[in-house]
């Protein structure tokens, strides 16, 4: 039986159209369930979809005049449109509006309260930031504004509400941190996580009342309250393996695979913290990693839809549609290479094109050109030469995979573009052109040689870059140039 392998992405708010930032996660995500799909050969679940619930998209839909649910349709549909222009692998896409997830987030609900962990209703007064959809304490605020939302005003609430027994689930969280010393990815992030929950966890809201904010979840056995977004939408992770209906399913995937999650440096204690504690109070299986990704920025400042300096994925795909026959794999290229995989990074339509040119154009493009042209021009002439006897490796090296099992994905794809840069030194240094004038079967060896290197490379690239990948190899084993240069250069 195969070993089976799950991955799910956050669920984006459906309160503005897909930024670069959730696509660059897709694509980690997308690297990440081919390496297991396709290398190691497991049974892959890939999760994506949208979080469609919550104050702020209650009044985003108010504000644009439309009925809520109207609204949602509408942004859901654009972001399922992307999974399918970036040409990922096949990912299931759930809404938590769909009614399997409002099933599976009642249940989750009852079990917390059968089992003890959620209060009755109680009235609080708390500092809340609607960008986060969470209460922030003075110390998370500076000059009385979220960080990460410095554009809004944080809002005072109060109101009898339910309340998750967060408190209690300090020491079950530090046992488990010690237990599993890999469980979030980067290490300085799980530093950031256990800090805050050594300094003392705190009861959190999960209900708002209806009469105020309509658009949720019901609380079971509550006509007034609708569900806190986030333990409506952290449930998605497993309602869209069928849990509770599908035992067998949820078991395969969830609790005998290996469940990893990607999200944003803003989401660390909702995804490492409250929703492990909520898995913990329902009596289910934790996750198995948390992998943290950092902001991406645009000329120094963090892409937000909110700050309105949001570089669409859409924009940039169609501008390059004119250069090259793979456009989603120009984007797919700079979200991997261009940016860090733990950090922040800056990305700019601007550094965008030079990266393309610098490693596209004169990199991979000009370097498979390079190879069939000289294969395809001897074809003939090299007809009898059996060269079988060549062998180069496997493109599957230990440290390949020891750089994509880390999650250290751009670590990868420089180590595949520091084999373009060897195999082109490789090619000017043996000057195989000239050999194959002087002595055709030595010179042929070493276009025989070049070509297994550059199979090599593709297949690694079948991660990174599925339609290019198919092209490069479809070259090599059909002996012939590509139709058209496959990264033409930009003009403008």
């Amino acid at each position: 039986m195969k070993k089976k392998f799950y991955l799910t992405t956050t669920l984006p708010y459906v309160n503005a159209d897909p930024h670069i930032g959730f696509a660059m996660e897709l694509v980690r995500a997308d690297v990440l369930v081919r390496y297991h799909r396709d290398v190691l050969g497991e049974d892959v679940f890939f999760n994506t979809g949208t979080d469609e619930h919550g104050a702020k998209i209650y009044k985003a839909a108010e504000e644009a005049g439309k009925d809520v649910q109207i609204y949602v349709d509408e942004y859901a549909a654009q972001f399922e449109k992307l999974t399918n222009v970036l040409n990922l692998a096949e990912p299931n896409f759930i809404r938590t509006t769909d009614m399997r997830h409002v099933k599976a987030a009642q249940e989750m609900w009852k079990r917390c309260r059968a089992n003890g962990f959620i209060s009755d209703k109680k009235v609080y007064k708390v500092r809340y930031c609607t960008g986060c959809e969470l209460e922030k304490t003075d110390s998370e605020l500076l000059d009385g504004k979220c960080p990460i939302h410095p554009n809004r005003e944080i809002e005072i609430r109060e109101e009898e509400n339910y309340f998750f027994k967060f408190s209690e689930f300090g020491e079950k969280l530090k046992d488990f941190y010690r237990k599993n010393p890999t469980f979030v990815v980067p290490d300085f992030r799980f530093n950031e996580i256990k800090a805050l929950v050594e300094r003392g966890l705190e009861d959190f809201s999960i209900s708002r009342l209806k009469k105020k904010m309509p658009w949720g979840v019901p609380v079971p056995g509550d006509e007034e309250h609708v569900m806190y977004v986030w333990f409506d939408a952290l449930t998605s992770y497993i309602s869209t393996l069928g849990w509770p209906d599908d035992e067998e399913k949820f078991r395969g995937y969830w609790e005998n695979g290996t469940p990893v999650q990607y999200c944003g440096k803003d989401n660390l204690r909702q995804q490492s913290a409250m929703w492990q504690a909520i898995l913990m109070a329902a009596g289910l299986p934790p996750s198995s990693h948390i992998v943290i990704n950092g902001f991406v920025t645009s000329g120094g400042q963090k892409m937000s839809k909110s700050l309105g300096n949001v570089l669409n994925p859409f924009d940039v795909i169609e501008y390059f549609k004119p250069y090259t026959d793979f456009p989603e794999d120009v984007l797919r290229f700079a979200l991997l290479y261009n940016l860090s995989s733990f950090e922040d990074g800056d990305i700019t339509l601007q550094s965008i094109k030079e990266s393309y040119t610098a490693n596209l154009v004169n990199g991979l493009g000009n370097l498979t050109n390079r190879i069939m042209k000289l294969s395809v021009d001897y074809a003939e002439k090299t007809k009898g030469i059996n060269n079988s006897g060549i062998v180069i490796g496997s493109p599957w090296t230990e440290n390949f995979k020891k750089t994509i099992e880390s999650f250290d994905l751009r670590k990868s794809i420089e180590g595949v573009f520091a084999s373009i840069h060897d195999l082109d030194q490789k090619i000017q240094k043996e000057q195989a052109y000239k050999v194959i004038k002087e002595n055709v079967e030595d010179g042929w060896a070493l276009v025989f040689s070049q070509k297994l290197y550059l199979g090599l490379i593709a297949q690694q690239l079948s991660l990174f870059f599925p339609r290019t990948s198919a092209k490069i190899l479809e070259c090599i084993r059909e002996n012939k140039m590509p139709e058209k240069p496959l990264f033409a250069r930009l003009t403008i």
